[in-house]
């Protein structure tokens, strides 16, 4: 019987990746930068400024709301997203806990 790899590290440390790995592309950065501007974003705006087709803008949404990083509804025609700023500083403070952890654990390496 096969397993996943990816099951063998701590929930911490996959929900951790899922986290990065969602943020892994610039044009998602760009994305949240302009909802953090705006507080809350139809899609239709969000392609009027990135040099991106409306279905690439939706796949990248539907990325960050998969991983939890924005909150999104449907109003007809219109989707308004916003950031989910709780699981941001969920994820602000777990990576700042294994930052200084790393750097712990390094202080005394030759490299």
């Amino acid at each position: 019987m096969a397993f996943h790899k990816k099951e063998e590290f701590t929930q911490k440390e996959q929900d951790l990746a899922a986290f990065a790995k969602a943020m892994s592309h610039p044009a998602r950065i760009a994305i949240l930068k302009i909802l953090a501007q705006r507080n809350e974003c139809i899609c239709g705006e969000i392609v009027d400024v990135l040099p991106l087709a409306q279905s690439t803008v939706s796949q990248h949404l539907k990325e960050l709301k998969n991983a939890g990083l924005i909150n999104g509804t449907v109003e007809g025609p219109r989707s308004c997203y916003c950031i989910n700023w709780k699981a941001f500083e969920k994820f602000s403070s777990e990576f700042n806990i294994l930052f200084n952890h790393l750097k712990v654990k390094n202080e005394k390496a030759c490299c």
